[in-house]
């Protein structure tokens, strides 16, 4: 049967899954780019901005790391439908409450609450995922709504700098938290779980309820509910903990410290920032989707789902490895170590989208939020460890004797090794597929 005569009304719900997440990185990447519009507004000093800031943006990793593990729990309980509303209406909020920060303390707060609800985003994302696409496209729905974290950092800097510049750093705020609510009007003229929505066809239903092993989410629901301690007494939950735990930080170093990097390796301006860092999340959007296609393709050609998903992780594992080498070829040119760190990038965000889908690959539905939490708690916790190493040791120690090139140089190794390091870590403890049975 074709794809037109099947029923194409999946890729609608991923279309509302691509912004929401788009929405969601738009919205936590506001504040660095209003910076020097806080620094005036409150009369800080480039110290007291350098230390303000840092102490508000570990506010959110925080309260986000946190927030993974019970948004998760709860999505899990509600379902994805109000649980995808509840977290959106409260981030959304969050972030409209910015505008009403009055200093480092204010702005701490908004940040607590934004870190604790924007949690919601990739549990419920995950979850929908799994009730609306059979195993051998989940990697690629994946890889296409996690793109929107791509295009929220790319929306950010050509938006925010404008929205102050005309109406004043308040408005940045209220403006892009309010895209949560125009979405929340598309969510519910939208979506219902498969068996219940009228739009959805007769063999489109039969297509993503297709996989042998899995039961259709109406028996899911009636299912039992894990705690959290005996969901960590699986192997494949320590498989997806620590492989988060090992990348996820690397994301939030391109995400935090990549201007930096441009602007002191190459002595750029902000201005000049601009594109070299909107390429590297372009490259990065593509390697998102591409890397959904591929075990699409090796599942097409009848490799087994796992084998085909282990096997593309490999692969984008050793796609980083050439980030090693970023500042040795960015003497040539800068656009060189450009590239490479946009296939880094690209490489992360495919691994991102295959590591996020092998949770539904081994665990029911009805588990799915509650284990894609406990990962995203832990690659929250890691991001955290790595802002402490970085921010305030490596970095600092490398600045204070004029060497901060050296500083970079022992991160890119971190960046190369990390990926084959979790992969391994990850193959031993789940050697082979076993679907987990309550």
């Amino acid at each position: 049967m074709t794809q037109a005569a099947m029923g194409k009304y999946r890729w609608t719900i991923c279309g509302l899954l691509f912004f929401a997440t788009t929405v969601n990185y738009l919205d936590r990447a506001v504040i660095s780019l209003l910076k020097p519009y806080l620094a005036a507004a409150f009369n800080w000093d480039a110290q007291q901005e350098a230390g303000n800031y840092a102490n508000i943006e570990m506010a959110f990793k925080l309260s986000y790391a946190i927030g993974m593990l019970f948004a998760g729990r709860l999505i899990d309980k509600l379902g994805t439908k109000i649980g995808y509303a509840l977290a959106t209406f409260l981030w959304s909020l969050a972030a409209v409450g910015h505008a009403l920060a009055k200093g480092t303390v204010g702005f701490a707060t908004a940040r607590v609450f934004l870190g604790i609800t924007e949690s919601g985003n990739f549990p419920a994302a995950i979850k929908t995922v799994a009730e609306w696409f059979p195993k051998k496209e989940r990697a690629l729905a994946t890889g296409i709504f996690n793109s929107g974290a791509n295009i929220g950092a790319i929306i950010a800097p050509l938006s925010v700098p404008l929205i102050a510049d005309n109406w004043g750093w308040q408005w940045a705020f209220i403006i892009t938290g309010a895209f949560g609510f125009v979405w929340l009007i598309l969510w519910f003229l939208y979506y219902e779980v498969p068996r219940k929505q009228k739009k959805l066809g007769e063999a489109e239903l039969n297509f993503i309820e297709s996989d042998k092993d899995e039961k259709p989410e109406a028996d899911e629901a009636a299912g039992p509910r894990l705690t959290w301690v005996k969901l960590l007494g699986y192997r494949q939950t320590w498989a997806f903990a620590i492989g988060k735990l090992i990348t996820d930080p690397i994301w939030w170093f391109y995400l935090f410290w990549l201007p930096d990097f441009l602007r002191k390796q190459y002595h750029l301006t902000s201005r000049e920032i601009m594109w070299p860092t909107a390429i590297v999340y372009i490259i990065s959007s593509i390697g998102s989707i591409w890397g959904g296609w591929l075990p699409l393709k090796l599942i097409n050609r009848n490799w087994p789902v796992f084998k085909a998903r282990k096997t593309s992780m490999l692969i984008y594992a050793l796609l980083v490895l050439p980030i090693a080498s970023a500042q040795y070829v960015g003497g040539i040119s800068m656009w060189l170590a450009v590239m490479i760190i946009g296939l880094a990038a690209a490489a992360h965000q495919a691994w991102s989208a295959n590591i996020f889908t092998t949770v539904s690959d081994m665990f029911p539905k009805s588990a799915t939020a509650s284990v894609t939490g406990i990962g995203g708690l832990f690659g929250g916790l890691g991001g955290v460890m790595l802002t402490l190493f970085v921010q305030k040791r490596m970095f600092v120690y490398y600045e204070g004797i004029g060497q901060i090139n050296k500083g970079y140089f022992i991160m890119f190794v971190i960046c190369c090794l990390a990926y084959v390091s979790a992969w391994l870590i990850m193959h031993v403890l789940v050697p082979r597929m076993k679907k987990i049975e309550f």
